[in-house]
């Protein structure tokens, strides 16, 4: 059986209040606002992890506001941040 959780996932351009520093976690998400202006705060940070894409990285956090989780990535490239849907 073929495997098809990437299939129709989307990301979303956000803005993203994070906390940089030189500590075990070099960058941490502390809110994010979505194009409907509607600000999400990060209530925990549950995983982060670095993916090369060429001469790329891109930082990947997995997150919670309240209950619900969200997966947001910065590319060091572009210097944007996006939302996983």
């Amino acid at each position: 059986m073929k495997n098809n959780t990437n299939i129709n996932k989307t990301t979303e351009p956000v803005e993203v209040m994070a906390l940089f520093n030189y500590s075990q976690t070099p960058c941490q998400p502390l809110s994010f606002k979505r194009k409907t202006g509607r600000e999400v705060e990060v209530t925990e940070l549950l995983h982060s992890s670095v993916k090369f894409v060429g001469t790329t990285a891109q930082h990947i956090f997995d997150c919670l506001s309240g209950s619900r989780q969200y997966r947001l990535q910065f590319d060091s490239s572009s210097l944007a941040w996006s939302l996983t849907l």
